[in-house]
């Protein structure tokens, strides 16, 4: 299917000519058959040569043009009319404005009403017309003369809508859906029915879209193109979709989505073709879409500036879009999106370096000059903005700049190198706080800074970052272990004494207090190799563990834990924590709950 839409003045003849190529009524309202006037956006469909074609057609008057630009926003391609006896007038230069704006490309000029110019007026307005849309987004169009009411040119109009529609670019029937809805209504026992231009992707009855208004998904619970009953229809197709579930709050204006694959922005950055960005007022309607949405514009650089909108909108990069001033009628720009996520101004100058940065950016989606700009993005945000992902993850879902990873690299080096020479005795940089000093937002880029995992030049197993190692939890540098000051050295000295007059004797809180060796001072040194840390204030001499093994395994048999008290001559606060670390180190296992049994001999430690 291909699917057109009108435009043009006001009674130049388009719910005519649409009528005429049909034989449907494009006109729904009774008002609109009365007054002979198109209120509404109006749909009608034929066959041309064994291809489905169908039409939008919209209002022409000037206090009618937010409802035209619903009509036209999601088309891919017009057809234009002009009156032979009228020639051009104002809301044809309004509709043409419009289409500029959008970036349409594709059309086909109908002079109507011959029947009713006087000689030689139709080739005037014509040529007039083609000189006006050739200065235009639409270029060189192709022509056709023609008299719906006695039929001269239709033959003609056919075979050049059968050219235009041949020339349309392929829809991408895989891509994700924005089906952007232009009418809603309720169909008796059937609820919530709405219908729109499906521009690209596919719907199938049984799938669910989120509204991008919010709320729970929809599911599709029937589904029509051209009024026949269907069980997919891919684009470009006009759809009316019978939704199930939380579809009362949905609006014309409002869109369906693929859920988990597009973005909503209410603040974006765009180009500008048309007026000066200094020269647009502050407040404007943008329209994208069947979406009319008030904005504010703030200025960025000669043709660029960032849209503040009333409600978040689905947008991609690349997307097109108009600003209109309603009160004067008139379309000062429009509008290529260039990023849906913009940081925000929050340093002095920040506004002039957007502006720099936004001058060299195209609005043509762009994996690699995205990720260079951003340093980090997660894939699937990449993905919802639009832009092709460029590469690999290096850890999880996140993609990396090669020259920005590089760069983390460095810091990360830097950062455990400066934390291991402030704090000797603790080199050990938390992970944590690596991550804080790196300001990343995700651990698991620390982990793959320092394993050196899956690079991001597109699954290149990257280099470790120079001499860091990961143990327990930290991050060390060039000092894998801690370097005791000199006066926890002699603290540290004084327990070693203590312990070899009594091995298992660990000493009490009281005597560490006095040594001034804190749970963090301890920790060091177990560390630093210099004491066996069994627990918090628990310490042994390095080797002892061993050492209470092999006086365990003379017992011969099973022991309780009161039996290794007594075979080792130390207290219960030593013993428990003292067996525990022996069955994790494999010295000893469980017999039952009471009892162990020692492995050195018979199976040797593991």
């Amino acid at each position: 299917m291909h699917v057109l839409a009108t435009a043009g003045h006001v009674d130049h003849g388009k719910s005519t000519l649409v009528r005429a190529l049909t034989g449907m009524e494009p006109d729904r309202l009774e008002e609109e058959r009365r007054r002979g006037l198109t209120i509404e956006l109006g749909f009608a469909w034929t066959d041309l040569g064994g291809e489905q074609v169908a039409f939008v057609d919209v209002p022409g008057h000037e206090r009618l043009v937010g409802t035209m630009l619903a009509g036209v926003g999601p088309v891919p391609a017009v057809l234009f009319a002009v009156a032979a006896d009228q020639g051009w007038q104002r809301q044809s230069s309004e509709h043409l404005e419009v289409l500029g704006a959008l970036g349409v490309r594709h059309g086909l000029l109908v002079v109507t009403r011959a029947d009713l110019a006087e000689p030689g007026a139709a080739a005037r307005v014509r040529d007039d017309a083609l000189a006006r849309l050739a200065a235009t987004s639409l270029g060189a169009t192709g022509h056709v003369t023609v008299s719906a009411a006695t039929g001269q040119g239709m033959d003609d109009l056919r075979a050049a809508l059968g050219r235009l529609t041949r020339a349309l670019p392929p829809p991408d029937p895989d891509a994700d859906v924005r089906l952007w809805v232009d009418r809603v209504f309720t169909v008796q026992g059937r609820g919530t029915v709405v219908t729109g231009t499906l521009g690209a992707g596919t719907i199938r009855v049984g799938d669910r879209l989120a509204p991008a208004a919010g709320g729970g998904p929809v599911r599709v619970r029937g589904l029509q193109a051209l009024k026949h009953d269907r069980d997919a229809v891919g684009a470009v197709a006009r759809v009316a979709v019978n939704l199930h579930g939380g579809a009362a709050g949905i609006r014309r204006g409002d869109a369906l989505l693929t859920p988990g694959r597009w973005l909503t922005a209410d603040v974006i950055d765009v180009r500008l073709r048309g007026d000066p960005a200094r020269d647009l007022p502050e407040r404007l309607t943008l329209h994208v879409g069947t979406a009319a949405v008030p904005v504010r514009v703030r200025p960025l650089g000669e043709d660029t500036a960032r849209l503040t909108a009333a409600r978040p909108l689905p947008l991609r990069v690349g997307d097109a879009a108009l600003l209109r001033d309603p009160g004067r009628h008139r379309v000062p720009a429009g509008v290529t999106v260039l990023d849906v996520r913009p940081e925000p101004f929050t340093r002095r100058g920040a506004r002039a370096a957007r502006a720099a940065e936004l001058a060299a950016m195209t609005g043509r989606p762009d994996g690699a000059d995205e990720l260079r700009r951003r340093g980090l993005v997660r894939r699937s945000e990449l993905a919802a903005m639009g832009v092709p992902v460029p590469s690999e993850p290096v850890a999880g879902d996140w993609l990396a700049d090669p020259g920005h990873w590089e760069e983390l690299r460095a810091r990360l080096v830097a950062a455990v190198e400066e934390h291991a020479a402030r704090d000797p005795a603790d080199p050990g940089m938390p992970a944590e706080a690596a991550r804080h000093a790196l300001g990343l937002p995700d651990r698991a880029l620390v982990d793959a800074l320092v394993s050196g995992a899956a690079g991001p030049s597109g699954g290149t197993a990257g280099a470790p970052a120079a001499g860091l190692r990961r143990r327990g939890g930290r991050i060390y540098g060039r000092a894998t272990a801690p370097e005791l000051p000199p006066r926890v050295r002699e603290a540290v000295d004084a327990v070693r004494r203590d312990l070899e007059r009594s091995p298992f004797r660990a000493p009490e809180a009281g005597r560490l207090a006095e040594l001034g060796l804190t749970p963090r001072l301890l920790a060091a040194a177990a560390a630093a190799g210099a004491l066996l840390r069994l627990a918090d204030g628990i310490v042994l001499l390095p080797g002892d563990d061993e050492r209470a093994a092999e006086t365990l395994a003379a017992l011969g048999a099973p022991f309780t834990l009161s039996d290794a008290r007594r075979a080792l001559g130390t207290t219960r606060r030593v013993a428990v924590p003292l067996m525990e670390h022996l069955d994790a180190r494999g010295y000893t296992v469980r017999v039952d709950d009471l009892r162990r049994r020692c492995r050195v001999h018979t199976e040797g430690t593991s």
